[in-house]
């Protein structure tokens, strides 16, 4: 697997459907006018504040109040730039699947699903897709905690990785394994 790849790749991704298309950039405004309007928003948010204070007979600093919707405003701006984005409006009931088409990660999360659960039945799958990811990711594991890998030191790799999980991804061809076997080896791992 070269460093470019990624699971995609791995795992035989397709292309997106040709029927999708990019979501439209969103226009934004100049940034003159983002500050002028966001000025007079504080500079009315102040007015109000303070007339109210006034009213109830509270004396309070103009700068305080001042820096307090400043600040206020700022929070929500942060806010707005993290926010998920809004839901595309169509037809009734198109806006869920529109979110689940866009929604890449998670269809590309159960194409990975299918085929692990296809190489629990069928050795070939297993061999070809899960053995070798399971033996880069030891791999990686071991150089980055021990500063080896299985080809360039076998012996101290074999005692990291135990028997049962070196006896598993030195033999490729090797029937499948049952869940609970493969999840036992992938803990060794996580031990590294």
């Amino acid at each position: 697997m070269s460093d470019d790849s990624g699971l995609d790749e791995l795992f035989g991704a397709t292309a997106a459907p040709a029927g999708e298309s990019a979501p439209r950039p969103r226009r934004r405004r100049s940034p003159v006018l983002r500050v002028a309007g966001n000025v007079l928003l504080v500079a009315a948010a102040t007015v109000v504040v303070v007339a109210g204070l006034r009213a109830g007979a509270i004396q309070a600093p103009l700068p305080l109040v001042v820096a307090l919707l400043i600040g206020l405003r700022l929070v929500t701006i942060a806010a707005a730039a993290v926010r998920p984005p809004r839901r595309r409006r169509g037809r009734a009931g198109a806006g869920d699947a529109a979110a689940r088409a866009v929604d890449s990660l998670r269809a590309t999360v159960r194409r990975w699903e299918r085929s692990l659960d296809k190489a629990h039945s069928d050795p070939d799958t297993y061999a070809r897709n899960v053995l070798p990811v399971l033996g880069e990711l030891a791999d990686e594991r071991l150089r980055l905690r021990h500063g080896l890998t299985r080809a360039s030191d076998p012996r101290r790799a074999r005692e990291l990785l135990g028997e049962p999980a070196w006896a598993v991804l030195a033999d490729p061809g090797r029937r499948g394994l049952k869940a609970r076997d493969l999840e036992t080896y992938v803990q060794a791992m996580e031990r590294l």
